[in-house]
């Protein structure tokens, strides 16, 4: 059985709205604690505990506007308890990208002593933070987990055979690693852009929604590898299209 994104916004209904509140709420924390502050290279001076929290944050604001709808439409596959199911579905969602972050910490260590190099050097590495993203955009495995993303009715009816107590959470972790696997090149942009460029992260967040959630998400996805693929070229001229990377002065926001 499969379906788009128009049957998971007609299953989902109301109950996504909690967790667009949740995305909203997460949004206007980031905005009002690091709006305006420069693009950073690295973690920003942040420990690792500081590093993950601030990540997990950052992932559910970007993330959950294009999963509140399959967390809403996996809580309607169960006759009860379907709030509480609905946030133990998310909360192990989450917890997968909170997971991401520690690698995400060790690259966000390692490309941060690279702006302490010659500017050269930074923008060799900006370069291959794009064309990395570009050529994933275009794989079949990117692929495959967008359309599983895209098309979760099937997803679905496996999660409803999972067994036992664990079935929300299982089930969460599961959705959390097709999601994973269709938007972490996406995501190690921001090592370019800054790790808390909020406008790299709205403009980020706006491809990952449309992505899963648009009758052209496919197109936009090859799109986006294509014009990822453009700036591994033009940040050779332009350095300061990676200011995360080349220690350029572009605002937060």
């Amino acid at each position: 059985m499969t379906g788009g994104p128009d049957a998971v916004r007609r299953a989902a209904g109301r109950p996504a709205g909690l967790l667009l509140v949740a995305a909203a709420a997460a949004w206007v924390w980031l905005v009002t604690g690091w709006g305006g502050m420069p693009a950073m290279p690295g973690t920003m001076g942040l420990g690792l505990p500081a590093f993950l929290a601030l990540w997990t944050l950052m992932t559910a604001a970007m993330m959950l506007p294009a999963t509140a709808f399959v967390a809403a439409l996996y809580a309607r596959t169960i006759p009860t308890r379907r709030a509480s199911r609905m946030t133990v579905f998310t909360v192990a969602y989450l917890l997968v990208w909170a997971a991401a972050g520690l690698p995400a910490y060790g690259l966000a260590v390692g490309l941060g002593r690279v702006a302490d190099l010659p500017p050269e050097v930074g923008t060799a590495v900006a370069a291959a933070v794009f064309a990395v993203n570009g050529v994933y955009q275009l794989t079949p495995l990117k692929d495959r987990c967008l359309a599983r993303c895209r098309s979760p009715i099937g997803l679905m009816l496996r999660y409803t055979s999972y067994p036992g107590p664990t079935r929300d959470l299982r089930a969460g972790a599961h959705h959390g690693a097709f999601c994973l696997g269709c938007c972490w090149s996406l995501m190690v942009l921001l090592a370019a852009f800054g790790v808390m460029n909020l406008w790299a992260m709205v403009v980020l967040a706006f491809v990952i929604t449309v992505e899963k959630l648009a009758p052209a998400g496919r197109l936009v996805a090859r799109a986006v590898g294509v014009a990822s693929i453009a700036l591994a070229v033009a940040v050779i001229w332009l350095p300061s299209l990676a200011p995360g990377l080349t220690g350029g002065g572009m605002d937060g926001m």
